[in-house]
């Protein structure tokens, strides 16, 4: 047998080996994602199900937000010093290339006991695409105050942020300081960054940190000149995008409708919009502003199975915040705020116990 076609033969056996290995694993996935889905289909129509009478927002540059409010009577809930006050607003900042509907658990469980606002971010869920220049951390940071201007002009507020989100409360921190301790009465910062963040680690960890910063830049720009075709792999129901969800989103196993749930949540959002957001945060650096959050209540929570914004990061900011309440949630991913509801809601309670009590505290001071 001649070199060449020996090589040919070596060429074709090896094709044919990974051709039937991606067969097998395909076949495997299938199974797998087709046995999740049926078990978790129900929970997943419902979840995401809660909403309001949309209302608009339109931030400095235009672009119009896509927000809900849900309403209490006055004063319902809380103890007889927080009814002294009027109690503060919860105000949810979702994280990149979610919703407001991430907030599902939150939502149902404060409902009717808070006063609550929701927003979708600039290009996520139902808010207008945003011009290129203006996707950044420092307009989503701006983009919030108008929120706040507009939907809760004259109350007091505690602010709830998702990993981007939380970064979204940095921002509005270091624009505008003087919010905190008076408006703001309290901050919660869950699987989030201040900073120092590497992105190229989370998909390819052997990487090293020089090559990772400038190879995942190109190969997203590369990507997104094609955004159709890189939408159609990811579209809803596909198996790279359930995969990739269970993988990266959670820590531990999870009914299948988080999953189902979560993918959905992150198919909607365009890959024009991911690659258009995703330099921000390798650049990121908030940790000069973190002080603005010493004056209130601050939780700082995450998982400690966190693959995207690894629990080192909240350990960081926590220890750079004095006072603040540090909650780590064992074995939970990056979706904690589903993962471990029950122990999220209860931190939250906390958080606004102690924010309630605060301004209590100083509205009877002031009054004496």
């Amino acid at each position: 047998m001649k070199p060449g076609t020996r090589r040919l033969l070596r060429v074709a056996v090896a094709g044919a080996g990974a051709t039937a290995a991606a067969v097998a694993t395909g076949v495997a996935v299938e199974r797998r994602v087709v046995r999740s889905r049926k078990a978790g289909a129900k929970g997943a129509d419902a979840l995401g199900g809660l909403h309001a009478d949309p209302v608009t927002v339109t931030a400095a540059d235009g672009v119009r937000l896509y927000a809900e409010v849900d309403e209490i009577a006055p004063y319902a809930g809380g103890g007889k010093r927080a009814r002294r006050t009027e109690q503060a607003t919860l105000v949810f900042v979702h994280g990149y290339a979610l919703s407001l509907d991430c907030w599902h658990f939150q939502r149902e469980f404060f409902r009717g006991r808070r006063r609550m606002v929701f927003y979708d971010q600039r290009s996520h869920g139902e808010s207008e695409r945003s011009p290129k220049a203006n996707a950044t951390i420092e307009q989503l940071g701006a983009d919030l105050k108008t929120v706040l201007d507009t939907l809760v002009p004259d109350r007091p507020v505690v602010l709830v942020g998702h990993s981007m989100g939380g970064m979204t409360i940095m921002a509005l921190a270091e624009q505008h300081p003087e919010l905190f301790g008076k408006r703001v009465t309290g901050v919660a910062l869950m699987s989030t960054s201040a900073g120092g963040m590497k992105t190229h680690r989370i998909l390819s960890p052997l990487v090293p940190d020089r090559l990772g910063h400038t190879v995942t830049p190109r190969v997203l720009t590369l990507l997104a000149r094609a955004p159709e075709l890189v939408d159609s792999a990811r579209r809803r129901g596909s198996n790279i995008g359930y995969l990739v969800t269970d993988r990266f989103a959670f820590g531990e196993e999870v009914p299948a409708s988080y999953v189902e749930f979560v993918d959905e949540l992150l198919a909607r959002t365009p890959f024009a919009v991911l690659a258009e957001f995703f330099p921000n945060f390798d650049s990121l650096d908030k940790f000069s502003v973190l002080h603005a959050f010493e004056e209130i209540p601050t939780l700082v929570l995450c998982g400690t199975k966190d693959l995207l914004t690894s629990v080192g990061h909240s350990r960081k900011m926590a220890s750079r915040i004095e006072g603040s309440t540090l909650v780590e949630c064992e074995g939970a991913g990056h979706m904690v705020l589903l993962e471990r509801k029950d122990k999220v809601n209860a931190a939250l309670v906390d958080l606004l116990d102690r924010a309630d009590s605060q301004r209590a505290d100083r509205y009877e001071r002031g009054a004496s």
